[in-house]
């Protein structure tokens, strides 16, 4: 009874180790190099891809034979979650293995995220970070970013950068300044009556002042609105870039907060950018707008609103008189 149940398994046996020999070779001829070519290529990790995308772009680039064997390996080992995102240099002359150990390694090139609605001095920290720059690296990069980028706050255009990590700061601030310029340039600007340094201006206290896209062009009209009567723009948001100004020129890399939650004696502020204080426009950006803004600017909504509030959780009132406006404030923020 034993041997005839033997002999039933042997064929099962046999295909099993058939398929562990030919995973075997399929394993072997798929990890070995593309070619004994040692000369490196660049290889651009976008974030957020996964191994499959990574996979069937390695093999576009002839870098490995074979995406499946890519996406297994990295799943097996563990290794899937490791690969960074940046720009590598690899060369077809490199095995599967090896192709992967250098996606686990620091890139040549690196991704840095820039949000929208930073201050110049938020931004270089961003990018120090992001670099992973030592501390004598990171003095010397701020300083020269900071000087590259003087007067030119609202003109670092907000995006997803790829730069060495070798990087200088006044480079970092020469790219973004010419992204802005490139990106500025493509706007619509016919039948606006402000120069450009007051659009960025006003797109700046907008990217500050709204949450949603949605809202930006009516809070645009509602600020245009305020200029053209005279009525002073009493954006909190312009004290606050007044108030961090003061409290924070002498130490921009320890400074706790550049958005400041504000008192009643900070609306006093004896500065150009209160606009509780001083009308019209301040004379500069107090922020880098986004794309969103920049666009609100030039294309107000038109409407009667002078008031708009936000209430806690995000949600946007507008008001055509005082009265509207202290009602709202009574309804949705309790004061």
């Amino acid at each position: 009874m034993k041997i005839k149940k033997f002999l039933f398994l042997i064929p099962f046996i046999f295909i099993v180790f058939s398929f562990l020999i030919s995973a075997l070779f399929w394993w072997r001829a798929n990890s070995l190099p593309v070619s004994t070519d040692s000369d490196s290529q660049d290889f651009l990790v976008v974030k957020g891809k996964g191994a499959s995308q990574i996979g069937e772009e390695l093999k576009e680039q002839g870098l490995i034979k074979s995406p499946l064997a890519f996406k297994i390996y990295v799943q097996v080992s563990g290794k899937s979650k490791k690969i960074l995102s940046g720009q590598f240099k690899i060369s077809p002359g490199l095995s599967l293995i090896q192709v992967v150990d250098s996606l686990t390694k620091p890139p040549a090139e690196l991704w840095v995220t820039i949000p929208e609605g930073l201050r110049r001095e938020e931004v270089v920290e961003r990018f120090i970070k992001a670099l992973a720059l030592n501390t004598s690296e990171a003095i010397s990069f701020r300083e020269e970013f900071l000087e590259a980028s003087k007067g030119q706050e609202g003109f670092l255009f907000p995006d997803t950068y790829l730069f060495p990590r070798t990087a200088s700061g006044r480079a970092v601030a020469l790219r973004m300044m010419n992204i802005f310029k490139i990106k500025y340039d493509e706007l619509e600007k016919e039948g606006v009556s402000l120069d450009d340094n007051e659009v960025v201006t006003l797109a700046s206290i907008i990217e500050r002042e709204t949450r949603t896209d949605e809202e930006r062009p009516v809070v645009s009209g509602i600020l245009l609105n305020r200029l053209e009567i005279g009525m002073g723009l009493q954006a909190d948001a312009t004290v606050q870039y007044a108030v961090a100004t003061d409290n924070c020129q002498l130490k921009t890399e320890n400074c706790p907060n550049w958005w400041p939650i504000l008192t009643r004696d900070d609306l006093s502020i004896n500065s150009p950018y209160n606009s509780y204080k001083f009308r019209g426009l301040p004379p500069g950006p107090i922020a880098n707008p986004g794309l969103s803004s920049l666009k609100a600017a030039l294309n107000p909504e038109d409407s009667d609103y002078l008031y708009y509030l936000h209430e806690d959780d995000g949600t946007i009132h507008y008001a055509k008189t005082l009265e509207e406006h202290n009602d709202n404030v009574r309804r949705f923020l309790g004061k």
